[in-house]
């Protein structure tokens, strides 16, 4: 997608558990493959914050957004290639939704 054109839907993925991430990562690539205008993003939280940091995955990896509080109760750091959340993961989901993103419970 160039920088002039807008996206055609923007989606939010939330995986908050190892498997819950495996589903939003093929959510993802599948979404874009049929649609690649879409703005997609993938939220992780609770267990699903330790399985990003353990099995890396480029293509996802800079897509996803990592909850800050999850991230200080395990004492890690997201890669580089991640998003840190401003505040809390259900909080930004709640923003996100009000902001007009659709909400998909991987």
């Amino acid at each position: 997608m160039t920088t002039d054109e807008k996206p055609t839907i923007r989606i939010v993925l939330h995986a908050p558990t190892g498997s819950a991430l495996q589903r939003a990562r093929n959510n993802a690539a599948n979404i874009l493959k049929d649609d690649s205008r879409a703005d997609v993003r993938i939220v992780v939280n609770a267990e699903a914050v330790a399985a990003a940091l353990d099995q890396p995955d480029p293509a996802a990896d800079a897509r996803t957004w990592v909850c800050p509080n999850t991230l200080r109760r395990l004492s890690r750091e997201a890669a580089a290639s991640m998003t840190v959340l401003p505040h809390a993961a259900a909080l930004a989901l709640a923003l996100l939704q009000r902001e007009g993103w659709i909400y998909v419970r991987a």
